[in-house]
């Protein structure tokens, strides 16, 4: 069993760690187009196997995709971050170039693999991986919703003083400020979360949440990297042991929610096929007046992509 990670930095690596340390494949590839320095993570990861007790062996390659021939999982986390005085339409030009190129090679390598997409802008980019993979969707999914329940989940854990073991909670809708958190589906050990703790403060951590990923870039001057790591790991392991997990995915819609040809975050049950099925919640009007805003984000984002030609 094999699963490759493309992209050797900071998100990519962790990413990479964790599932070795879980032993979740028996062989991980870290790929990257730097020299070296896929071969260098991959090699001080191995080190730490007799430490940490584990077998899962960890190869780094250099743009070599042969390396990664016949992977189960690819996790794409590839790209540039936004830097000063690039517009939004320079990233997602930017990213999505480097996205289709990686796609391409993994689709020519593991024709059969599912794709966890990672890079950013989350949305657009799993909507370019889609298009240039040309498979089932069921196979192409991005990964936004579990990084932002854990972050939500974290949160009320603090708030609450709380294990953040016990607190369930679903969000749709885009990557980003127009994330739709779901108070009336977050339970604390099964408690609905809103018998716990006031309207106000609830609004507050549901309000931290959608700018958490800023929280971060704030306090280190550059993106988080150890929760969307852990976050598309887990969903690697899901997909891996087959254990048909319920996470919120960003997924490509074909008339759920009333939605078409569009790539939202949604939960979904994940297992040895990708995603299994689409659960619909049923939403209450607010609940989809919100998820409706979210989209009209996430389509105009994609329409940008479109109208750039970068894939036929």
């Amino acid at each position: 069993m094999k699963v490759t990670v493309v992209g050797a930095g900071n998100v990519g690596s962790t990413c990479a760690n964790v599932l070795a340390h879980n032993e979740v494949a028996n062989e991980i590839v870290l790929l990257d187009i730097k020299e070296g320095v896929a071969e260098g993570k991959a090699l001080d990861m191995w080190e730490t196997s007799p430490i940490n007790l584990y077998d899962s062996r960890i190869v780094g390659s250099t743009n070599d995709y042969a390396k990664t021939a016949n992977s189960e999982v690819v996790v794409i986390t590839s790209g540039l971050p936004r830097k000063p005085g690039m517009s939004r339409d320079d990233l997602i030009a930017t990213n999505a170039n480097i996205v289709k190129s990686v796609t391409e090679n993994v689709i020519k390598h593991s024709p059969n693999a599912k794709i966890v997409i990672v890079s950013n802008p989350l949305d657009v980019m799993t909507y370019c991986a889609y298009l240039t993979a040309k498979v089932d969707p069921s196979r192409v999914f991005g990964m936004a919703g579990v990084l932002d329940t854990a972050r939500y989940r974290s949160f009320l854990a603090l708030e609450l003083n709380v294990s953040p073991k016990d607190i369930q909670a679903v969000l749709m809708g885009g990557h980003g400020d127009t994330m739709v958190p779901l108070p009336r589906y977050t339970t604390v050990g099964g408690i609905p979360v809103t018998e716990l703790i006031s309207e106000d403060k609830l609004n507050e951590i549901i309000e931290r949440t959608k700018f958490g990923g800023g929280e971060i870039v704030k306090l280190l001057g550059t993106s988080a990297w150890y929760a969307p790591g852990a976050a598309a790991a887990q969903m690697v392991e899901a997909i891996v042991k087959d254990q048909k997990r319920v996470f919120p995915v960003c997924a490509w819609l074909q008339g759920e929610y009333n939605m078409k040809d569009i790539y939202l975050g949604v939960p979904v049950i994940l297992g040895k096929n990708g995603i299994e099925k689409i659960i619909e919640l049923d939403l209450n009007d607010a609940e989809k007046t919100l998820l409706e805003e979210s989209a009209v984000a996430v389509r105009g984002v994609m329409k940008v992509l479109d109208d750039m030609g970068v894939v036929a």
